[in-house]
């Protein structure tokens, strides 16, 4: 289910807003690869993580924040 969007402080950086929505991002995949069973971030490769954001309707993530991804996994434990 989507969850409901609130809009972003003004005045930051162009570049905050990106790294912002990339965190996002990877934590809604860690999300869903924990919910599929994927455990490990060894069980996670980038063509993993891309099928899971095609699964769910979202956009098909960068090696960037696959990276994220893995490493949310690796931290969380």
């Amino acid at each position: 289910m989507p969850v409901e969007k609130r809009a972003l402080p003004a005045g930051r950086p162009r570049e905050w807003y990106v790294a912002h929505n990339r965190r996002l991002k990877a934590m809604r995949l860690a999300i869903v690869l924990l919910d599929a069973g994927v455990w490990r971030p060894e069980q996670a490769p980038d063509r993993t993580i891309r099928l899971a954001a095609e699964r769910v309707g979202i956009h098909p993530p960068s090696p960037v924040t696959c990276h994220m991804v893995r490493a949310l996994m690796r931290y969380s434990r």
